[in-house]
């Protein structure tokens, strides 16, 4: 498997880049510190009008402040089983202020209009933290919809024992959140083994679901703090099978990702959507990243199988 990068443009006035999902003829990318859904024309990433997510009287400098943001990690694409379709917006959960997430309903239209809708993910999240194993925080960093699944993908830096896709039934899970049941779905852990640089191991940071495929990507940092940043060491991306078993270690055949010539591409990848599928085998991929110091990148990126 190899995955190189093609080029790399700056995304201006748009933040700590998170996660990233193509719908129909538009690109919607969220940032963790801004109160937006960004969106973009996806053949060329024209920018159009944002959708406000919630209103905010800290978004002066251009970014929440770490301890107040509602760091928004996960984007997904979701059919529900009555035909509503639209967007899953989701926070990281690693602090209280972080357990909020948003549906966004989207219509027709150019850009397509949207109704947003709050959503308090507290009881869910209290639900995957019982499943963690022992000494974890919950982070999660990203999200990806399958037609009968939610996959959370949890995030645990400077360890691998953390890197786990909770698998989550789609229509219960989203009733639950929706607050149109109280009762909770079964969910279940895959943990998985991901790649290491300099003996550190790489943790999810970005999924999307693709011909029933899942693509994932993964970093590695110099931090054992879920909140703190660590300098950058590498990214990763690749397919992995989120319906083996769930008894044992998993592992992960993920590709670093490089620069044209062979060298190692240092950008922090966030996550991933599909451009383009050339071949069964060979995939254009557009990957987002954060510098972590607000400036944020989309990364056109040839995978090969």
């Amino acid at each position: 498997m190899k995955a190189i990068v093609q080029r790399e443009i700056t995304l201006p006035k748009l933040p700590s880049a998170s996660g990233i999902e193509v719908v129909g003829n538009y690109a919607y990318i969220i940032g963790d510190d801004a109160p937006f859904l960004y969106c973009f024309q996806a053949a060329d990433l024209t920018a159009a009008r944002p959708i406000s997510l919630f209103e905010t009287a800290h978004f002066s400098s251009g970014r929440i402040p770490k301890s107040l943001k509602p760091d928004l990690e996960c984007l997904t694409a979701v059919a529900l089983p009555d035909k509503e379709s639209g967007l899953l917006v989701m926070g990281s959960g690693a602090t209280a202020a972080r357990e909020v997430g948003y549906w966004v309903s989207l219509g027709a239209g150019q850009p397509p209009s949207a109704a947003v809708y709050p959503l308090s993910l507290t009881p869910l999240y209290a639900a995957l933290r019982a499943l963690l194993p022992k000494g974890l925080e919950l982070n999660l960093e990203a999200a990806a919809a399958t037609d009968d699944a939610l996959l959370l993908m949890q995030r645990s830096v400077g360890t691998a024992a953390g890197n786990l896709v909770f698998r989550c039934p789609l229509g219960p899970t989203m009733e639950f959140v929706q607050h149109r049941t109280s009762r909770l779905p079964s969910i279940d852990v895959q943990r998985y083994e991901l790649p290491r640089i300099a003996g550190k191991p790489a943790g999810f940071s970005g999924a999307t679901i693709h011909g029933g495929r899942l693509f994932v990507t993964a970093s590695v940092e110099d931090t054992t703090d879920p909140v703190a940043d660590g300098a950058v060491l590498g990214s990763f991306v690749g397919i992995i099978d989120p319906r083996q078993p769930t008894r044992s270690v998993l592992p992960a055949a993920l590709a670093l990702l490089e620069l044209p010539g062979g060298r190692a591409y240092r950008g922090k990848v966030e996550s991933v959507t599909v451009r383009r599928e050339l071949s069964p085998s060979h995939y254009e991929l557009l990957l987002v990243t954060d510098d972590d110091a607000g400036g944020s990148t989309a990364v056109f990126v040839e995978l090969t199988l």
